[in-house]
């Protein structure tokens, strides 16, 4: 029985069936795993674009949050403000009031005045009777003294100084009478406009125009204290919104970094497909970047050794800014050799593939000496365009920038949005590679193309 068993194995085409199987299933795994390629790419084409919107977003609330806290601080003023014509107001109040009692006062000492004025013009009309009586007596004895001839000479004399005085204090009195007479009546005028008639709805003048003036302060202060009520109102408001604006901030970093971690997951996938052997669309992209890389860092490797440039020079990490730039340029010691010797591996790199955006080599800080020639323009100062066309001499240490700069596996494969200026965006994937020049890491060689 044990013979037949083995006679009856020993009829099996085991191998060949093995050999079949794994040969049917190489394919298989062959396609899955692109598959797999394929969807992390989609996932991280879609993991970008989130975190993108999430960044914008995010700034926005920054922004948001900026202008609140910058108007909150302008009401606080407008409060304070308000606060002060309110203290203001009110001390004019007062102040107000305080003339009404000090024009009563002068009121009483005027109708006082008023009072002494016409006992003076009565004495006055007195003095004139008198003055007349007298100039009727003196008058009188001047008649007797002439018909008393000779004798009555002198008395005639005195007579007639008697009458002449006489008349002129009549004349003086009506004029001191005429004069008080004047002044009574300009003074009851002023008294009538500087006094209070309690029960009569027409007040003086003076008096109507302090009611005025209290009217107007009144009016002030109600519109001040309703304005501050509603400051205190808006100010509640603010604080309000300020806790929301913050909760939605720190929400969005949350989220941020959610989709940083998912990001990072499909770019992990990504590169794991690309290191298991099998070739996918970002394959040629991930050996042309490395190639260039290796080409960059031996063209370093010679300069130094032909001793075109110093170690310090070709390291030079002291960025001096160009002046009148925006965005910001920047020069090194290494900036007329990479303009010499980087633009023939850069520009023979992008015409791989349609799909290629830039080729750049960047030092390990993000530093670009010189961008690729389509967008080495000089800047003209209209900053969307020179954001879009003007990238050389520029620092670009953003995520995306500064990962691949200072990547020192043999390749780095990320996906993100490229500010391209006035709020245009594109979606890239970038394929990195070390640059190493005698064995010292000098920065990365940047490859980006579209999906």
């Amino acid at each position: 029985m044990f013979a037949m068993f083995r006679k009856g194995r020993e009829l099996q085409p085991v191998e060949p069936v093995v050999s079949a199987m794994s040969a049917a299933a190489e394919p298989d795994l062959r396609a899955a795993v692109q598959s797999i390629g394929k969807q992390a790419s989609s996932v991280g084409r879609d993991a970008a674009e989130v975190r993108g919107l999430l960044d914008d977003a995010s700034k926005v609330s920054a922004r948001q949050a900026q202008a609140v806290l910058a108007l909150a601080g302008q009401l606080g003023e407008v409060t304070r403000a308000q606060q002060a014509i309110g203290d203001v107001t009110a001390g004019s109040l007062e102040a107000v009031g305080r003339a009404r009692d000090a024009v009563e006062a002068v009121g009483t000492e005027v109708s006082g005045i008023v009072d002494t004025l016409r006992e003076v013009a009565a004495a006055a009309s007195e003095i004139t009777q008198i003055a007349l009586q007298t100039r009727l007596v003196a008058f009188n004895a001047s008649v007797e003294a002439k018909r008393a001839g000779e004798a009555g000479r002198g008395f005639g004399v005195v007579a007639d100084a008697v009458k002449d005085l006489a008349s002129k204090v009549e004349g003086s009195s009506k004029a001191i009478m005429s004069t008080v007479g004047v002044l009574d009546t300009r003074i009851e005028a002023l008294s009538r406009e500087i006094q209070v008639k309690p029960g009569e709805v027409r007040q003086g003048g003076f008096h109507k125009a302090l009611a005025d003036v209290e009217a107007g302060v009144a009016s002030i202060t109600a519109a001040a204290t309703q304005s501050r009520e509603i400051c205190g109102g808006v100010n509640v408001q603010m604080g309000a919104m300020q806790s929301e604006i913050q909760q939605t901030t720190a929400a969005l970093d949350s989220a941020m970094r959610r989709s940083e971690a998912f990001l990072k997951v499909s770019e992990h996938l990504i590169e794991l497909v690309a290191e298991c052997g099998i070739e996918t669309e970002d394959t040629p992209f991930i050996q042309a970047a490395m190639e260039a890389a290796a080409q960059i860092g031996k063209l370093l490797e010679d300069s130094l050794r032909t001793k075109t440039i110093s170690p310090a020079a070709l390291f030079d990490e002291n960025y001096r800014p160009l002046p009148g730039t925006n965005p910001a340029q920047h020069a090194t010691q290494f900036i007329e050799l990479a303009d010499r010797l980087f633009p023939q591996v850069q520009e023979r790199v992008l015409s791989l593939s349609p799909k290629v955006v830039f080729c750049i080599a960047v030092d390990r800080n993000g530093y670009v000496a010189t961008h690729n020639k389509k967008y080495c323009h000089p800047q003209r100062g209209e900053l969307a365009w020179d954001t879009a066309n003007s990238r050389y001499r520029r620092i670009f240490n953003d995520r995306t920038g500064l990962a691949s700069a200072r990547n020192q596996r043999p390749f780095l494969l990320q996906t993100y949005r490229r500010d391209m200026g006035g709020g245009q965006f594109v979606l890239l994937k970038e394929a990195a590679a070390p640059i190493t020049v005698q064995g010292r890491h000098w920065g990365g060689m940047r490859l980006a193309f579209n999906f």
